[in-house]
């Protein structure tokens, strides 16, 4: 997206360096990521899309790198160009991550993080034929004006994209009540969000006093609820657990937004966010527990340190011929 709004705003004038640019600031707010080592984990969650995924950040970084490019390019491109180029290569970064389900603080310094949960965080109908509308744009010499219209062609395609997602979102959270009590699940406060790579098959997690329920649905497809996943809140473990620093229960209540399943494992007490899911249709049922957490290692109860959940055995057990088969509702 930066590379192609970098070509719409300065691609007649600069040619392919404007989409060089251009791809630059749109990389440039994830450059949070080099500073959540020096954080505790859970204030590093809140670090990566926080204020670099602002639209005040867009606002004053854009003005900034406007001037400077103006000086090192010595005008030969003026400065207007320059401040539309990097602003809107920048703010389109965290507009985009609004529609993924992690959450972006597009309005800071006020704390909602804001997320429409409607397309996966890598998705391959999205990303790709963006790519390659891109990509025969840039080849095109810049007096054509078939040039423009492919890279618009590419920034339409990709809006039109993330419109769909939220028209399927709708659809299936007006209708995931009814897909629960198929199979007599009395629950509340469903989240609908799409599953790994893809808008066409969705996750449903729903709850009660006692558990979490997570169901799968297809658009190919009817709903089946002998697949739905029973995962127990265990939120007693939130009053047993003690802290040595600072009460540190709501932080990790507010980064899962409240879908927090606890289990306690010998020393060990694993936060699951059930946000992302669990691997169960990913590895096709060899594994069954949730992607996305956080471990504290407790000494009678207390914390004494806390990471992130390892990932690496779960991408190991993929199984991808199964999952292409329950995304096409097979």
């Amino acid at each position: 997206m930066g590379a192609a709004v970098g070509e719409a705003v300065g691609g007649r004038k600069m040619g392919a360096k404007a989409a060089l640019w251009g791809a630059v600031g749109g990389t440039i707010p994830d450059l949070d990521v080099l500073f959540m080592s020096f954080f505790h984990p859970f204030d590093a969650a809140l670090v990566h899309r926080g204020f670099s995924h602002s639209l005040l950040f867009a606002l004053l970084a854009g003005p900034i790198l406007g001037w400077l490019f103006t000086k090192l390019y010595k005008q030969r491109y003026d400065r207007k160009t320059w401040i539309w180029l990097w602003t809107l290569a920048i703010v389109t970064h965290p507009m985009l991550d609004i529609f993924t389900n992690y959450g972006t603080q597009f309005l800071w310094p006020f704390d909602p993080r804001i997320t429409f949960n409607t397309v996966f965080v890598i998705d391959p109908l999205y990303t790709v034929p963006f790519m390659i509308l891109l990509l025969i744009a840039l080849f095109t010499k810049r007096t054509n004006p078939r040039r423009s219209k492919w890279n618009w062609a590419g920034i339409i395609w990709s809006s039109g994209y993330l419109v769909w997602g939220v028209v399927v979102k709708l659809i299936l959270l007006s209708q995931a009540t009814g897909y629960f009590q198929e199979g007599n699940y009395q629950v509340k406060n469903t989240m609908v969000t799409p599953m790994p790579l893809t808008s066409f098959y969705w996750q449903l997690v729903s709850e009660d006093s006692t558990n979490y329920y997570v169901g799968y649905k297809s658009i190919f497809a009817d709903f089946n609820p002998d697949e739905i996943q029973t995962v127990p809140k265990n939120h007693a473990l939130f009053k047993e657990m003690k802290w040595k620093d600072k009460d540190r229960n709501e932080q990790l209540r507010y980064i899962t937004n409240g879908y927090c399943a606890l289990e306690q494992s010998n020393d060990t007490i694993w936060c699951y966010d059930l946000r992302f899911g669990t691997m169960k249709q990913l590895t096709g049922g060899t594994l069954t527990q949730p992607l996305m957490g956080y471990g504290m290692i407790v000494d009678k109860q207390v914390v004494q340190k806390s990471f992130r959940l390892p990932r690496g055995n779960a991408f190991k057990a993929i199984n991808f011929g199964n999952y292409i088969d329950k995304v096409f509702g097979k």
